[in-house]
């Protein structure tokens, strides 16, 4: 009995190497993510230009539409930058520490994950972040008719100010 525990051990530590798929595939979409984005600012920068030589009436419209743009590209960074925490985090939990970021003099705690909860307060952080980008970004495109959309507008920005509030204290 002894040899029929010690081998289904050995398969149950050996199984948590599955969580490679995981490592290998948030990181190939946070590279993708990476890529894409900076491309996207690459065609922002090809576009400024436009605006340079726009007559008075479009340089409004293309000003809100290269902000928009712009919010959009810091989305993706930050979409990119949770795939590679989770991607690290994932493999210093159940693989590996990973020797070379914790011996680097460069390298900052920021991406050190000791526990799941660690793991998990990193990646809320970015996501509250993309979620106060997405809210800017659709405020820009929004159209008030009426007194009550301010209303509604003040609101969320309320509730943006309270969700980064009490991020803010929660890691104190």
């Amino acid at each position: 009995m002894k040899g029929l525990e010690k081998y289904f051990e050995n398969l149950l530590w050996g199984s948590r190497l599955m969580v490679l798929a995981a490592v290998i595939s948030s990181l190939i979409l946070s590279l993708m993510l990476f890529v894409i984005t900076a491309i996207d600012v690459a065609g922002i920068v090809v576009h400024a230009g436009d605006y340079l030589s726009a007559t008075p009436e479009l340089k409004k419209s293309l000003k809100i539409e290269m902000i928009a743009h712009t919010v959009g590209s810091i989305d993706g960074f930050l979409l990119a930058t949770i795939l590679l925490i989770f991607s690290l985090g994932l493999y210093e939990l159940f693989i590996s520490d990973i020797d070379s970021a914790k011996e680097s003099d460069q390298s900052s705690k920021v991406l050190v994950i000791n526990s799941l909860d660690d793991l998990k307060s990193k990646l809320a952080k970015v996501i509250l972040m993309i979620l106060v980008v997405t809210f800017f970004e659709v405020s820009l495109s929004m159209t008030f008719t009426g007194a009550l959309d301010l209303v509604y507008f003040s609101l969320g920005i309320l509730m943006v100010s309270l969700a980064l509030y009490f991020g803010s204290k929660s890691s104190h």
